[in-house]
Formats: structure tokens, C-alpha cells, sequence
């Protein structure tokens, strides 16, 4: 199992300690991920103007819809990958079907050229015996 990790990280200009099994890097990114949101909203006056809980609640609110947005793009991604293996499976056994196929009229081929070999002697030694009687 990994082993658990600290870091302190600066978040909205307050230093917190993060912890988990992630890397550092990680929990740093998660941190700047935050940061980032915090400062895209401080540049909007209508922002500034709500009382911190507000901005705080708006802040949120964001990051969990940016949560479920990336969510469902992952699940809309992951089906598309389950169906596009689907359709290669079925690919794969249609490219079975058709070789076997393939080979069964192979050999329906080789075997009417020997059939027409062995008639073509026939009608050779007919025309022979027909010569002959002549």
C-alpha cells in the first residue's frame, strides 16, 4: 500500500496541511486547481460584492459542477470505448465467418478443378474412342 503523504499547500492565501495517498504533486495541483477558481472569481465586482459565505457557496457550487461536467464527459467517453469494442469484437468475428467461408469455397474450387480435369480426360479419351471407331 502507499504511504500516506503530507503537504502544506497555500490555498486562497491561507496555509493548509493536505493529506493522502497521492503525491505531492498531486495535492499541490488539487491546491492550485482551487486557487485558480478563487482568483477567477475575485475578478468579477458582482463576486466581491456577496458576503464571504455567499462567495465561498459560489466557489463550490462551481467546482462541483465542473466536477460533474468532467464526470460525464468521462462516462460519455468510457461508453463510447465499450461500444467501439463491441464493434470490433463483432468485427473480428465477422472477419472469422468470412475466412471460413473463404476457405470452404477454396476448396469447393480446388475440388471443381480437379472434376474438371477428370472431365476434360473423359471427353479427351471420348473423342479417342470416338476416332477410333471411325
Amino acid at each position: 500500500m502507499s504511504q500516506k503523504n503530507e503537504v502544506k499547500v497555500l490555498i486562497g492565501g491561507k496555509t493548509y496541511t493536505l493529506s493522502g495517498f497521492e503525491s505531492d504533486e498531486y495535492l499541490q495541483k488539487v491546491a492550485g486547481y482551487i486557487n485558480s477558481k478563487i482568483e477567477e472569481f475575485r475578478k468579477d465586482e458582482a463576486f466581491r460584492r456577496q458576503p464571504y459565505d455567499a462567495q465561498q457557496m459560489l466557489i463550490e457550487l462551481n467546482i462541483a459542477d465542473d466536477y460533474f461536467k468532467a464526470k460525464k464527459a468521462a462516462d460519455s467517453y468510457t461508453q463510447e470505448m465499450e461500444d467501439k469494442e463491441k464493434q470490433m469484437y463483432d468485427l473480428k468475428h465477422d472477419i472469422i465467418a468470412l475466412q471460413m467461408k473463404l476457405d470452404a469455397a477454396n476448396k469447393e474450387i480446388e475440388e471443381l478443378k480437379g472434376d474438371l480435369s477428370e472431365s476434360r480426360m473423359t471427353i479427351v479419351k471420348l473423342e479417342t474412342e470416338l476416332d477410333n471407331l471411325k
